[in-house]
């Protein structure tokens, strides 16, 4: 059995097109911040750390623990910054986890059971992201010997986006029969 993957949750947005920072939108009793908390815990994910940035203060706030918090000082560049923030916080644990599972505040349809199904595959040489309806989507599940790679590669907006489309290695796992991947950008997206 693999060991548990870390959990990384990006969540350092302004949310310019939503209004407010997703992290703090409510949404079927709680905020989208703890409801991805929750997905990535009860999916099997441990050690989880949160990159946060815009109201970083309101989102510790909503945490059970502040000592998940990665602050992401340039989370304002995109989120390639708080990817290499949280990939750079994770590599400083001891143990360094095998692999992360990447997983995005704003996606509501993704729930414990997604994290869960890519968990299983947590390696360090994996490659893997969910899908949904074979639309490739997140979380993203990197293993521990690409993450220099994804840290060199992750700029602008575009995260590891750029190094995710030159690999032949990549396994996509379907998702769509336990969640849904579609991301919240307007409040009329709820």
């Amino acid at each position: 059995m693999a060991d548990r993957p870390a959990g990384l949750l990006l969540a350092a947005g302004a949310g310019r097109r939503f209004g407010k920072p997703k992290a703090l939108v409510d949404f079927e009793g709680e905020t989208f911040l703890t409801r991805s908390l929750r997905a990535l815990s009860e999916g099997g994910c441990d050690p989880i750390r949160v990159v946060l940035g815009a109201r970083a203060e309101a989102a510790v706030a909503l945490l059970p623990d502040p000592s998940l918090v990665v602050e992401s000082p340039d989370w304002a560049s995109g989120m390639g910054a708080s990817l290499r923030a949280g990939l750079a916080a994770l590599a400083e644990l001891d143990p360094v986890p095998e692999a992360v599972l990447v997983h995005l505040v704003d996606l509501p349809g993704v729930g414990a059971e997604v994290v869960a199904r890519l968990a299983e595959l947590s390696a360090v040489d994996v490659v893997a992201r969910a899908a949904f309806d074979g639309v490739p989507g997140h979380p993203v599940l990197f293993g521990r010997r690409w993450w220099p790679e994804i840290a060199a590669a992750a700029i602008g907006d575009r995260g590891a986006r750029d190094w995710l489309a030159t690999r032949d290695d990549l396994r996509v796992v379907e998702c769509a029969d336990i969640g849904g991947g579609r991301d919240v950008d307007h409040p009329s997206d709820l």
